[in-house]
């Protein structure tokens, strides 16, 4: 059960590399949408690996509501370059 975790960890690990790489900010808020959306996905499988569903409620709302205020700010970031 650990090796689950351990490769979701290295898979984690790949979008903060690139984000590192490149001085783009789209790519970069990219890169920390994925680790938002792997970060949550993890913490389901915990919910489940451990019976304790009270994590997986964390883990849900990280994943609905997390992506929504990164959205948020790339549309701000959008119209503010417009101006």
């Amino acid at each position: 059960m650990n090796w689950i975790l351990v490769t979701m960890l290295i898979a984690l690990l790949m979008p903060i590399y690139e984000a590192f790489q490149d001085e783009d900010i789209w790519q970069k808020m990219l890169a920390f949408a994925s680790v938002a959306t792997k970060t949550s996905i993890m913490i389901l499988v915990v919910s489940v690996l451990r019976d304790d569903w009270m994590i997986g409620v964390v883990g849900v709302l990280i994943l609905s509501v997390g992506n929504a205020s990164l959205m948020l700010l790339a549309q701000i970031l959008k119209r503010v370059n417009e101006s």
